[in-house]
């Protein structure tokens, strides 16, 4: 229960809402994801393209 005592009614929203700090990492997380899932597809394209080179 601390975390009611600090947070309040604010410390199990519910409903899918979500507090700030939670919102924020959740959001760090889903770019993070997005950046690597980019980051394995220049890696593919760039070892497509140095392929042709050789």
């Amino acid at each position: 229960m601390p975390e009611y005592k600090k947070d309040g009614v604010q410390a199990f929203p519910g409903s899918g809402q979500l507090k700030a700090d939670d919102k924020a990492v959740r959001n760090l997380q889903k770019r993070i994801r997005d950046l690597e899932e980019e980051n394995d597809i220049l890696k593919k394209a760039m070892h497509y393209f140095a392929k042709d080179r050789h």
